[in-house]
C-alpha cells in the first residue's frame, strides 16, 4: 500500500491507495492545525498497520507542514518519505519554467492529464486561482489570479458594512442589497476573469485546450463560463499515483 498526499496551504489531504492505484481511504484536514496530536489521529484513522507501507509520496507547498508529518511517518514507517520534486519529474514531463518557483501540486496535477496528443488548461479554485498550461508532453507556465474565498474574506474584514458571505450563483448582474451586489461581482467578476484568461491564452499559444476543472469553487463555476469544461475533483492523487511509479 501506499501513502499519497496533497499539502495545500488551507488543507491537507493524504490517501491509502494500494497497488492497483485504487484508493481505499482518505482523510482532509486543515493544513494550519497540524500538530502530532492530529497526525496520529488522522493517520490511525487511515492505517492499521503501517508494515504494509511500501511508499511514501507527497506534493506540498507548505515546507514546514511537509517537515511535521516527515517526522511523524519516520518513527512509523521505514520506508523514505518523498516530495514530488525530488524525484526526477523531467522523466514523465518537460518542465519550461523555473522548476524551484512552480508549485509541487501545480506539477502534478499537469503530470495527471498528460497523454502526449491533448493540450490541457487547468484551472484550480485553491487558496489562489491558478490556470496552469500544458501542451502535448510540455509544462508551459500558468498565471495565478486571488483566490475566491480570501479575497472574498478580506473584503468583509476590511470594509465594516460588508458582512461574511457565501458566494452563490446568481442570475441577475445588479445587486439590489449588500449581499446580492457582492455575490454578483465575485461571481460574474470570476466569470468575466475566468473567460478573458482563457481567451488569451488561447490567442498567446494559437492552440485549442480541454478546460480541466478542480478545487472549491469548480461546481459553482463549471456552466457558468463559455468554455466547455471537464471537471476532475481527483486530479492531483491521480498525478500522485501516476509519479510514484518513479520510486523504487
Amino acid at each position: 500500500m501506499y501513502i499519497l498526499g496533497d499539502i495545500g496551504n488551507s488543507e491537507t489531504k493524504i490517501y491509502l491507495v494500494d497497488k492497483k492505484d485504487k484508493i481505499l481511504k482518505n482523510v482532509n484536514f486543515p493544513t494550519k492545525k497540524i500538530n502530532n496530536y492530529v497526525l496520529k489521529s488522522k493517520f490511525y484513522f487511515l492505517i492499521k498497520d503501517f508494515q504494509k507501507i511500501e511508499k511514501i509520496l507527497f506534493c506540498s507547498v507548505v515546507p514546514k507542514s511537509f517537515i511535521l508529518i516527515k517526522k511523524f511517518l519516520s518513527k512509523k514507517v521505514k520506508k523514505k518519505c518523498y516530495e514530488v520534486k525530488n524525484l526526477k519529474l523531467r522523466s514523465l514531463i518537460n518542465i519550461k519554467v523555473n522548476y524551484n518557483q512552480v508549485g509541487s501540486d501545480r506539477l502534478t496535477n499537469a503530470i495527471s492529464l498528460l497523454d502526449n496528443k491533448n493540450n490541457f488548461i487547468i484551472l484550480d479554485f485553491g487558496t489562489a486561482t491558478t490556470f496552469d498550461i500544458v501542451i502535448r508532453k510540455n509544462y508551459n507556465g500558468g498565471i495565478i489570479a486571488p483566490g475566491i474565498k480570501i479575497s472574498l474574506n478580506t473584503l468583509s474584514d476590511k470594509a465594516s458594512l460588508i458582512p461574511k458571505i457565501d458566494l452563490k450563483k446568481i442570475k441577475k448582474i445588479i445587486g439590489k442589497d449588500t449581499i446580492s451586489a457582492v455575490r454578483s461581482g465575485f461571481f460574474w467578476g470570476y466569470a468575466g476573469l475566468i473567460d478573458n484568461i482563457v481567451y488569451l491564452i488561447k490567442k498567446e499559444t494559437r492552440k485549442s485546450f480541454k478546460l480541466v476543472i478542480t478545487g472549491g469553487f469548480s461546481n459553482l463555476f463549471k456552466d457558468s463560463i463559455k468554455s466547455k469544461t471537464i471537471q476532475n475533483k481527483n486530479i492531483t492523487v491521480k498525478g500522485l499515483i501516476k509519479i510514484s511509479k518513479l520510486i523504487k
